[in-house]
């Protein structure tokens, strides 16, 4: 998959997708990402980006120019431009299923008091929020989605159970993992996940994530219950 991103703030983003999983499947090139400072495409020689909102009010507004240049030089038209937004729709595994089905993605990353609101309507195919909070800009909420969505595509996780199998992807929260020693200052490993007994492992490990999930989270817990029974 390539994923582009446009931010004011590229260095933010050298860490968190250079390291671990993301880091390792773009060294495979599993993942093309390029990271773009909307600086380096505006005309004005200060690199100055942003300016007063018309109408008046507090803070300040990203131009549409400097955003429509970087957006033309990279060919965005057709392809799923994605604006981090406190207004988008909220952020959830199923979207991220769907993302990772496209083969590109592009990232716009607001700043200050929003973007000018042309490139929005011009450009922007999905506004996506990762919960109903406000943030400084769209870069945290951006890597949330990358990485989200990037360890969905084939191959950057080491086997598709590795996320399968995960809280909230499967409906369900996930359950206890434990790991040697089986005795830990005398905390022990249930006795079921040393048996070498794979259906009563397997039994006890959907009877934890029920458990988990009623307790935890109520609302999947309901979710699950009425999607079993529509199976019969």
């Amino acid at each position: 998959m390539k994923i582009d991103v446009l931010t004011l703030f590229p260095n933010m983003f050298e860490v968190p997708l250079g390291e671990s999983i993301i880091g390792r499947a773009r060294k495979k090139g599993l993942l093309d990402i390029n990271v773009l400072n909307i600086r380096d495409f505006t005309q004005n020689k200060h690199k100055k980006v942003d300016d007063y909102p018309y109408g008046g009010g507090a803070g300040m507004v990203m131009q549409a120019e400097p955003i429509f240049n970087v957006l033309e030089n990279i060919s965005a038209k057709d392809c799923k431009v994605i604006h981090m937004s406190p207004k988008g729709k909220i952020f959830s595994q199923s979207i991220a299923k769907e993302l990772a089905k496209e083969e590109r993605l592009i990232f716009l990353c607001g700043h200050y008091e929003g973007i000018d609101q042309r490139v929005i309507d011009y450009w922007v195919t999905d506004e996506i929020s990762i919960g109903d909070y406000v943030l400084t800009g769209g870069e945290l909420p951006a890597m949330v989605v990358i990485d989200t969505v990037s360890r969905m595509i084939h191959g950057v996780l080491g086997q598709e159970e590795s996320y399968t199998d995960e809280s909230i992807y499967s409906g369900l929260l996930e359950y206890p993992h434990y790991t040697r020693p089986s005795d830990f200052r005398g905390l022990k490993v249930p006795d079921v996940l040393l048996s070498g007994n794979h259906k009563e492992i397997d039994s006890w490990r959907k009877q934890k994530a029920i458990e988990i999930t009623k307790e935890k989270r109520p609302d999947l817990y309901e979710g699950h219950i009425k999607k079993h029974k529509q199976l019969f």
